[in-house]
């Protein structure tokens, strides 16, 4: 339970004002099916999620267990400072529009989560908790949290967040579970 809740508020928090909720406006500002986008989203997270969890999980089986702590711990540290840097608009017309809504979405959420914050936060819980299914199902219901009001109230949402308070409160929820993920093995 606490892979699943973790996932959920860490994702969803790092989401705010990321790049690929950006995209979400973008794509909501160009397409009237909110439905298609909101599919979209969520078929391309599940499957960029799937593959880093997964992910998470194998590299955290090659990494000797007296390093796997510190290792985990400091990433999750850097990807906490790493979300005080805003992500800008980047989203221009693209040939990936004429796929319609859903594949339009699809391919481009997938791919700017590549690489992403939450795509590497995803990778970082696999790896501490060690559960692909609990990750996959915390950070996707993260993912859409924070995605699904941005597709159908788009503009006027994104007026009424403080993103950079809300990148302060993910910043301190990450540097929070590298410390404790580096304190607990020293604390048994």
């Amino acid at each position: 339970m606490e892979a699943l809740l973790t996932s959920i508020s860490t994702v969803a928090l790092a989401e705010m004002g990321d790049k690929t909720q950006l995209l979400a406006l973008f794509l909501a500002t160009r397409f009237t099916s909110k439905m298609s986008i909101v599919l979209g989203i969520l078929f391309a997270t599940l499957l960029n999620h799937l593959l880093s969890a997964w992910l998470g999980v194998e590299i955290a089986r090659w990494i000797p267990d007296s390093a796997i702590s510190w290792i985990i711990g400091l990433s999750f540290v850097a990807v906490g400072l790493w979300l005080l840097i805003p992500d800008k608009d980047d989203s221009e017309e693209n040939t990936m529009l004429k796929y319609g809504a859903f594949g339009a979405t699809f391919v481009l959420f997938f791919l700017a989560e590549i690489g992403d914050k939450t795509q590497i936060a995803t990778i970082l819980l696999g790896a501490h908790y060690g559960s692909v299914w609990m990750v996959l199902l915390g950070s996707t219901l993260g993912m859409m949290l924070a995605n699904v009001p941005v597709v159908f109230a788009g503009r006027w949402i994104m007026d009424k967040i403080n993103a950079d308070r809300t990148r302060q409160l993910a910043c301190v929820l990450f540097l929070i579970m590298g410390v404790v993920t580096i304190a607990s093995p020293l604390l048994q």
